[in-house]
């Protein structure tokens, strides 16, 4: 029998050993609303424990990553902070999953801050929540989204970063040559092209073209959809979309963080590579880092969610 190559042997046994956590324990009631943001109408999802729809509770707003859209990779994290008392909102982006606009799939990080600034001012206007004890969630691409929030929010009690993306320029550095001269060229068309957008593949197996192939994404995002069946993903972002990464460089606020922040980094992240001397270099005793021997992915699933999770509940009961 023919044997694998030991880099692909490691990643075989990564990809047994990762598992979807199982929340079916949780009890929640589940309030779909929409917002405006932009113009555009906004999907969102508040999750509460059962029959906790009649009090104030304090919340937690989950701001997803790249190509997120509502549950997929964070119905786990969601359904244990409502257990731990929490009022948890999910979101969709304008162009993603069930919320409006167009064109659909595309990315712009600075036209989604906007979003989840309306997401958290929708939040706070929810009569089930106590708009004075408000945690930002953010995770990957969205983990840079908070810091840009918090750095305009000091009245929130507290925020959480997993896995952030703090240096689009980092993460460009990070790509093959060859794989970013592609980008560059799908990219390019798409701007000059008039008409309908040019669109890559948002997720794709480690090789392949895609805006993410690296630390068995396609693993995770065919391991999250299974968790939920009957979830439609719909696996495209625009090509202009890429040329943004680069721009992008939220690290540069963190020294504007005036209230607590969790930082989990992977330091085998190779999707948005971690970034401690940055954040070392903001000198800023608010933000908590917490450093964790895995990849992008891992924390989202079993064996690595256990401890991503304490962590974070253990962050959020110091906050009180």
């Amino acid at each position: 029998m023919a044997l694998c190559p030991p880099d692909i042997q490691e990643q075989v046994i990564t990809m047994v050993n990762r598992k979807y956590p199982d929340t079916s324990d949780v009890k929640t009631t589940a309030l779909k609303s929409t917002f405006i943001a932009d113009g555009v109408t906004c999907a969102a999802t508040l999750y509460l424990p059962e029959g906790g729809d009649a009090q104030q509770l304090p919340a937690i707003l989950m701001v997803g990553g790249w190509g997120s859209i509502q549950e997929a990779l964070t119905s786990s994290f969601t359904n244990r902070f409502v257990a731990a008392g929490y009022a948890v909102m999910e979101f969709d982006y304008p162009g993603w999953g069930l919320s409006g606009g167009w064109p659909r799939q595309d990315i712009n990080p600075w036209r989604r801050v906007k979003t989840a600034n309306a997401a958290l001012a929708h939040l706070k206007n929810m009569p089930q929540v106590n708009a004075r004890h408000i945690v930002l969630w953010g995770t990957s691409f969205g983990g840079g989204h908070v810091v840009d929030l918090v750095a305009q929010h000091p009245d929130l009690q507290g925020a959480i970063i997993q896995v952030p993306m703090l240096d689009g320029l980092q993460a460009v550095r990070s790509v093959p040559l060859l794989q970013s001269i592609k980008f560059l060229g799908y990219g390019v068309a798409d701007l000059l092209k008039p008409g309908a957008r040019i669109h890559i593949p948002t997720v794709a197996p480690q090789g392949e073209f895609g805006s993410m192939d690296r630390d068995k994404a396609w693993n995770a995002i065919q391991l999250g959809l299974a968790a939920h069946p009957g979830k439609k993903y719909d696996n495209r972002v625009t090509a202009r979309s890429v040329l943004t990464m680069g721009f992008y460089r939220p690290w540069t606020k963190l020294k504007q963080v005036k209230i607590p922040m969790l930082v989990i980094g992977a330091t085998q992240d190779t999707v948005a590579p971690f970034v401690p001397e940055k954040i070392k270099h903001s000198n800023n005793p608010l933000i908590e880092v917490i450093e964790m021997d895995v990849d992008h992915f891992d924390p989202y699933f079993e064996p690595h969610f256990p401890e991503t999770l304490r962590h974070q509940l253990e962050f959020l009961k110091k906050l009180g």
